[in-house]
């Protein structure tokens, strides 16, 4: 039996499978060429979900990897740019409480200890606001580059917001024209295994078997291959973060010139949050929350104010409703199998972590593809170590945004609020972290990894935004060499230079969107 991994069937479509395809297809070279051969079936019978609608700055570099271009990206799928979270309310619930997170470093960042200053003479002051400009840039509806920036390159790091279905057929489009993926409309009837219990083909309704020596789980929340045939069991986190339901709608737009939002919204509600998301030609707002605290009447009451009190109509359509169990696979690559996107897992869209994980795991199977069949148990002991690691990290810090709120009484009328700060909930690695945190700021020790899911930084974001108060004396104790506290106040100022000279010479969001569609980024 020959054992050499030729041939990569990937099931499902959307975002999932065609950014795994890409990712895979445009790291190696075509069978006829003595690479890979990959094939992607997805069923006409089942529609993707079609939200996330936010990325990371990492995709990017993904989409510059697989060939693509950006100018054709913003056309094609309706796209604005992403600089980061901004959260109203998660604190007190009280007026003008909100705080970014921005997606640059504070200026500074590993040579000064910002964090102490920060305390000891400027907590006034938010922290973002102090340590970077980016904050003022999404006030003030700043874009993050120039018109002859060219593509994928920045003047303020930057992700991006997008339209989740045509991204997937964007995707499609590029993997079948250029990328040599081959795809079978069809659905999925059967599964035939060898005997020792790997996947041997697929039996389709219309194209027969579909055989394979690699199998990439895309088939969304039903798991098709990964839960279903193989029974890998799944680890629910219900326990930690409650929610488990959204609501989505697309709203228009009051005028077609409205400024477009630089940044996610993220607003806190009674039980949940409801985020809002602003794209070219619409918004895409929905509300996620607990089905254990609010009913889904409330929720979408709550959904239907927030839309009128932000500009929207008021004859919106009936949300879309969406029901997930939030957790994630204990293993995600079994035997010749690996499982990518909502196979493996979700917990819900707060820093839309679930297309960076489809990037971050389509990665590495490329990076460590077996050659042979004898090398894929050690790759898959690897992945699942890394992934498992990675999935608890991502809760962790989105468990972190809701232990720290302050909401009581008519902010929290639910016990939403009350019920994630209560210390069962919380896991054990953060609870120790957060001890750790009472006397020094999160550092490169607490997250050591190469590629670390949220760096050091970004818990200093979210721990000083909303209100986090390590003990007295944090400021003071510093180690002799590690920069005191006028070196920290230099690279303050550096920040607000940089903003006073970004404001005026950086476009707002709309007008750059339309350049380029209109004209094009520079190669």
């Amino acid at each position: 039996m020959n054992t050499t991994i030729r041939h990569v069937v990937i099931v499902g479509g959307g975002s999932a499978g065609w950014l795994s395809a890409a990712v895979l297809a445009s790291s190696y070279q075509q069978e006829a060429h003595g690479g890979l051969r990959i094939t992607l079936v997805e069923s006409p019978d089942v529609p993707t979900i079609g939200v996330g609608e936010g990325t990371w700055p990492t995709m990017r570099d993904t989409l510059r990897a697989a060939g693509l271009s950006e100018t054709a990206f913003f056309r094609e799928c309706d796209a604005a740019f992403k600089q980061g979270s901004r959260f109203n309310g998660w604190v007190t619930g009280m007026e003008g409480d909100y705080y970014f997170h921005p997606f640059v470093l504070p200026q500074g960042w590993g040579d000064a200890d910002l964090a102490g200053r920060w305390l000891e003479r400027h907590s006034s002051v938010p922290f973002a606001d102090l340590t970077t400009y980016q904050p003022h840039l999404c006030v003030h509806g700043r874009a993050p580059k120039q018109a002859m920036t060219p593509e994928f390159a920045a003047v303020a790091n930057y992700g991006y917001h997008l339209d989740a279905g045509k991204f997937g057929l964007f995707l499609k489009k590029h993997c079948l024209e250029n990328l040599g993926v081959q795809f079978v409309p069809d659905h999925i009837t059967g599964i035939r295994s060898h005997e020792n219990g790997d996947i041997a083909a697929l039996q389709t309704r219309e194209h027969g078997e579909l055989a394979g020596d690699l199998f990439v789980d895309c088939s969304g929340m039903q798991s098709l291959l990964l839960g279903k045939h193989y029974g890998v069991p799944f680890v629910p986190q219900r326990g930690v973060l409650f929610n488990d339901r959204a609501l989505a709608v697309q709203v228009p737009y009051a005028n077609e010139n409205d400024p477009i939002a630089s940044q996610t919204t993220s607003t806190a509600q009674g039980a949940g949050w409801i985020w809002d998301i602003g794209l070219p030609t619409r918004r895409g707002i929905g509300h996620v929350y607990s089905s254990a605290h609010t009913s889904d009447e409330d929720a979408e009451s709550a959904l239907r104010a927030y839309i009128r009190a932000s500009g929207g109509p008021d004859d919106i359509p009936a949300p879309r409703k969406l029901s997930f169990e939030p957790g994630y696979r204990e293993r995600f690559w079994h035997r010749n199998c690996v499982a990518i996107g909502l196979s493996a897992g979700f917990i819900e869209p707060l820093e839309a972590s679930a297309l960076a994980m489809v990037e971050l795991s389509a990665e590495m199977l490329a990076d460590e593809m077996p050659v042979t069949r004898e090398q894929m148990d050690v790759c898959a002991r690897r992945f699942n170590e890394t992934f498992t690691y990675r999935w608890e990290r991502v809760i962790d810090f989105l468990k972190l945004h809701y232990v720290l709120s302050r909401r009581e009484g008519a902010q929290d009328p639910f016990g939403y609020w009350r019920d994630n700060r209560r210390s069962e909930t919380i896991p054990e690695r953060l609870a120790g972290m957060l001890s750790l945190w009472r006397h020094r700021p999160p550092s490169r020790y607490d997250f050591n990894r190469i590629q670390e899911v949220f760096p050091a930084a970004s818990y200093q974001y979210i721990l000083y935004g909303m209100g986090f108060c390590p003990e007295p004396g944090l400021a003071r104790r510093q180690r002799v060499g590690e920069g005191d506290g006028e070196t920290a106040d230099g690279f303050f100022r550096q920040a607000a230079d940089l903003t006073r000279r970004m404001l005026p010479a950086l476009p707002d969001n709309r007008t750059l969107i339309a350049h380029i569609v209109r004209h094009g980024l520079p190669k």
